[in-house]
């Protein structure tokens, strides 16, 4: 359910992590579409999987940013 703990040192754990990561977030997409195309869904079940979707989506782009090499200014 939540984001395992990933090395930040190895770039291929980070690398698995993502792939998971966005499976997850692509999978709440399409379940948030189809809960919102029935007339009768659970609003606060919507909310919540947006709120998990955004949460992943953060979660995302700080292993992507974590992947980038640091370069001296």
């Amino acid at each position: 359910m939540y984001a395992r703990p990933v090395d930040a040192i190895n770039p291929a754990d980070i690398a698995l992590q993502l792939v998971e990561l966005r499976r997850e977030h692509r999978e709440l997409d399409e379940a948030i579409g189809l809960l919102v195309a029935n007339i009768e869904a659970d609003e606060v079940a919507v909310k919540r999987m947006k709120k998990r979707k955004l949460w992943l989506k953060d979660c995302i782009s700080r292993l992507e940013s974590s992947l980038i090499p640091d370069e001296p200014a």
